[in-house]
């Protein structure tokens, strides 16, 4: 017999050999809200149908948790794929990207997706998740998956295989629907409660639950700006040819990695170049922009971006300036505090906003004033001894969290005002059916930045990270249509350069830490690229900021 021990209600009982975590669930006779969805293993994601062989600690999760949600949604659209497929035979389906609260998803086929389709479509889902049929999941050598995926004329996915390295792969079949998958499915379709599909611009829409309230959809939010910036990548990486992460392995294996950055660093320092010829194009046409306004989530690579851009705007005869928020925080004693009585420097109102309109009113007007400095050690602001006045062909920058928020510059002239938000949405599929979230691509730059410049270990980055999250969604996405322009700091081949730097940091979490799932998440994930050196990587890369190496300074 084995010994589980259920971390949900900290009890210990004895369980048969080879016991499933689903069965091991019912003995200990839970009852999660909308769970089990899946569980950590001694603080390993599995799914429901794993077997137990030994003793374990045991702890379910539902779909509030970030692990459950990912295995919700990986759940549904297998399902999505199945009632494509049994729909239309010919046609398949392309998981491009999160957007609007829900997830993009285009279908090839030989004409435009209609209403009707989308109809169809989510009327076949209902019925495979009423049918109630397992996911069934098997592992064989991989030239044996490979075969078969090649079979069906996937080769997405056996391109990715192919360039894994690993002796053994996995599949799940869904009925006579097979498929691929990144981490674990629910044990059958029954287990979904609540979906919905519309039609999405030339595409469809997936929508989920709600993590924090799952009787509920989430709620459409408009990002028309966020998906032609998706749409824009996709463009270049069909220039590129590569489109998933098996295209990209195989093309470095033949050489082609030098060209790949090259390309990749060009398309971004063009784009970069563009939105300072927008800047300087607006002032000829009319009011001249006197403040660029640069926001953006957690480690998206602002601050370099920033850089980059000021050296084009030099190119184009004008004189950026950079202001930093953090000098116009209020004393300490007046920051307003969390929920839990911690003070929130995240919230807009740590800032001294009248002070620093009035400032910035000022120099507007072509008037004189002296920056502050904030004193951190002291926790009060102090005057800087440094005078600044805007003459006719400088341009402020202001780079922060805040920057889009209309309630920080509220009486500054909108044509004066430049807006732009910076993040890392990552481009490039596992496959066609496994995305990569762009909170991966972040939270991995962050790590390794944490790491060698701020000495914090990826278990102390990894616990912050929900924290940090909460703050985006409360200060962050919800101003980000209101940017002029949208940058993709994220690079086509960053992931292949990042792993060899991120992995060693990750394999320091200890197992028998809360942090280790995640950690090891990561680290499978970081498992599908083939690596790449970063010496080909130029001094001014975003990447840069996060690697070491930058010709800029921080």
């Amino acid at each position: 017999m084995l010994q589980i021990y259920c971390k949900n209600i900290k009890k210990t009982k004895s369980f048969p050999i080879g016991i499933t975590l689903l069965d091991v669930y019912k003995g200990f006779e839970l009852d999660i809200p909308y769970g089990p969805i899946n569980a950590k293993v001694n603080n390993k994601v599995e799914g429901l149908e794993y077997r137990l062989y030994h003793n374990k600690d045991v702890e379910f999760q539902n779909i509030s948790t970030s692990s459950g949600m990912r295995t919700y949604f990986r759940s549904l659209c297998f399902i999505l794929c199945k009632a494509v497929e049994d729909l239309y035979p010919n046609a398949s389906i392309v998981l491009e990207h999160p957007v609007s609260k829900g997830y993009y998803c285009r279908m090839n086929m030989d004409r435009n997706i209609g209403l009707d389709d989308v109809l169809r479509i989510k009327q076949r889902m209902k019925e495979i998740i009423a049918a109630d049929i397992p996911f069934i999941r098997y592992e064989r050598h991989t030239e044996e998956v490979v075969e078969l995926f090649r079979q069906k004329g996937m080769m997405d996915k056996v391109n990715l295989l192919e360039t894994s390295s690993n002796l053994y792969s996995y599949y799940y079949t869904l009925g006579d629907t097979i498929d691929y998958y990144y981490g674990s499915l629910l044990p059958s379709t029954g287990y979904i409660h609540l979906f919905d599909l519309i039609k999405y611009y030339d595409g469809l829409l997936l929508q989920v639950p709600n993590r924090s309230n799952p009787d509920k959809l989430e709620e459409i939010l408009k990002q028309e700006k966020m998906l032609e910036v998706f749409k824009e990548h996709r463009r270049w990486n069909q220039i590129l040819g590569i489109g998933t992460v098996g295209d990209f392995n195989k093309a470095c294996n033949a050489g082609y990695a030098t060209e790949l950055i090259n390309v990749s660093e060009a398309l971004q320092e063009k784009r970069i170049s563009q939105i300072a010829d927008e800047i300087f194009h607006r002032g000829q046409k009319g009011q001249p922009v006197k403040l660029i306004l640069i926001s953006g989530p957690s480690s998206s690579g602002k601050t370099t971006f920033s850089k980059r851009l000021s050296v084009q705007l030099m190119a184009n005869g004008l004189k950026p300036y950079p202001i930093s928020l953090d000098d116009y925080f209020v004393d300490r004693e007046d920051t307003p505090k969390d929920e839990n009585g911690n003070y929130d420097y995240e919230s807009l109102y740590a800032l001294d906003l009248n002070f620093f309109n009035q400032q910035l009113q000022t120099l507007l007007k072509g008037e004189e004033v002296e920056l502050p400095r904030f004193n951190f050690t002291t926790g009060k602001r102090e005057w800087s001894g440094k005078h600044l006045r805007v003459d006719d062909n400088m341009i402020l920058i202001l780079e922060g969290i805040h920057a889009l928020n209309p309630e920080l510059t509220p009486h500054i002239p909108t044509e004066s005002k430049f807006k732009i938000y910076v993040s890392a949405l990552t481009t490039i599929l596992l496959d066609n059916h496994n995305y990569i979230p762009t909170t991966d691509n972040r939270l991995l730059r962050r790590i390794i930045r944490d790491y060698k410049y701020r000495g914090y270990s990826a278990e102390e980055t990894i616990s912050r990270w929900p924290s940090v999250r909460a703050g985006e969604e409360k200060w962050i996405f919800p101003y980000q249509e209101n940017a002029d322009v949208m940058f993709n700091s994220a690079l086509l081949f960053e992931l292949a350069i990042i792993k060899d730097y991120a992995e060693p940091i990750l394999r320091k979490v200890p197992n028998n830490r809360p942090e280790y799932s995640e950690a090891y998440r990561l680290r499978k994930f970081l498992g599908y690229f083939v690596p790449l050196q970063d010496k080909e990587l130029p001094p001014t890369s975003l990447l840069r900021e996060f690697l070491g190496g930058s010709s800029f300074r921080y």
